[in-house]
């Protein structure tokens, strides 16, 4: 194990200073820090050969930690061991399904194997399962119009941060020509798409992305805008769009896009890097017809429908087809069908909050966080599969 680096990540220093003399005894170069979040920093800039995490940390969870890490290109395929002292097997499988290669109970008996494992794991075989680099990609996309993705996909953006508040979030309004996300959030700044993609690539890099994307107030996400007018949509370097979606995903830990109705030339490189496509259907016929033909369209390029998560939006129509109508006709399951709210729904968005800040007990409310705890759950399976 000579010439290799190990990260340490645990908060109690005793057990950290035993570890770094068992391992520098190894031949190993040891970092370590007592907290979660030093810990992606240590990971993502000294990139160690293997980490060592102790899942009870004092900052968050190992589970997010080892998260963060699979998200991140630079640490995607480091082998991760958790070093826990809880020997719940309940622990153990969602730490092993959250990322980590091996999960190890503390005891005085614990370090053979730990060291087993190292070697193991230092073989130089890579670590397999993790298909897709970087944050997740979630694409909202519909066959028509007036069918609320922009506002379902605003509103699914802070029910994420809700869910894993160590999360970092990011939307990025990619209708053309003119975006909508900005004016349902209230964001009413100089930062979007257009101007985001005249920069010079060097200066537009994941890094300025985290730092500089506004969070509008009561939203909780980092917003790269829309377009703010049609002229400015149509001079809009194409080329540029899926190149900083891209550097989104390198920046953060969730990356939720609005396509809106559109498919084309921009938008289809960005559904097939996508890690789930969120395809939102209005209840009359016209768009669940469209929408047949937009499933007919993916399947042709080679998206496989284990992919695809069905919203069927009764929010801004009573009347229409049923579940099992719209299903028929699409060939596929609906998952989640959002109940009419009358004239919440449009309340909400014009007064730039979020439904679950304006109406908490509202059903779609509760909806809404449904949704986002199983896209998050969808896209790690599909990720591991």
């Amino acid at each position: 194990m000579a010439n290799k680096s190990v990260l340490i990540i645990d908060g109690d220093a005793a057990s950290r200073a035993f570890l770094e003399m068992t391992f520098r005894k190894s031949g190993l170069t040891v970092l370590q820090t007592g907290l979660g979040r030093e810990g992606l920093i240590f990971a993502w800039r000294d990139r160690p050969d293997l980490i060592v995490a102790d899942p009870n940390l004092p900052d968050l969870p190992g589970e997010t930690l080892v998260a963060k890490i699979r998200q991140d290109a630079r640490t995607s395929q480091t082998p991760c061991i958790a070093l826990s002292s809880d020997p719940n097997p309940e622990r153990k499988a969602a730490c092993l399904s959250a990322g980590f290669n091996e999960y190890l109970v503390k005891s005085a008996q614990a370090i053979p194997p730990l060291l087993e494992a190292i070697t193991r794991l230092l073989s130089g075989k890579p670590v397999t399962g993790i298909s897709r680099q970087g944050g997740m990609l979630f694409v909202f996309l519909s066959a028509k119009g007036g069918t609320g993705t922009s506002s379902l996909c605003a509103n699914i953006a802070t029910n994420i941060v809700k869910n894993e508040p160590e999360s970092n979030v990011a939307v990025a309004d990619l209708v053309l020509p003119i975006g909508s996300i900005g004016q349902i959030v209230g964001y009413q700044g100089e930062m979007d798409l257009f101007s985001v993609s005249e920069l010079p690539a060097e200066q537009a890099t994941d890094v300025f992305l985290r730092e500089n994307l506004p969070k509008p107030p009561l939203w909780d996400f980092q917003l790269l805008a829309g377009c703010p007018d049609p002229e400015k949509g149509t001079l809009l370097q194409a080329k540029r769009v899926p190149e900083l979606v891209s550097k989104l995903q390198q920046a953060f830990d969730y990356v939720l896009v609005d396509l809106g109705r559109s498919l084309s030339r921009i938008s289809l490189p960005i559904i097939q890097q996508a890690d789930v496509i969120v395809l939102i259907v209005s209840t009359d016929l016209s768009t669940v017809t469209l929408t047949q033909k937009v499933l007919e369209y993916l399947k042709a390029q080679g998206i496989k429908s284990e992919r695809v998560y069905t919203i069927l939006n009764r929010a801004v129509g009573l009347e229409g087809l049923t579940k099992p109508e719209a299903e028929k006709i699409l060939g596929i399951d609906i998952q989640v069908t959002l109940p009419y709210m009358g004239s919440n729904f449009t309340l909400a968005n014009n007064q730039h909050q979020p439904i679950i800040h304006k109406f908490p007990n509202d059903t779609t409310s509760i909806s809404l966080k449904q949704i986002s705890t199983d896209l998050a759950a969808l896209a790690r399976r599909l990720r591991t599969a």
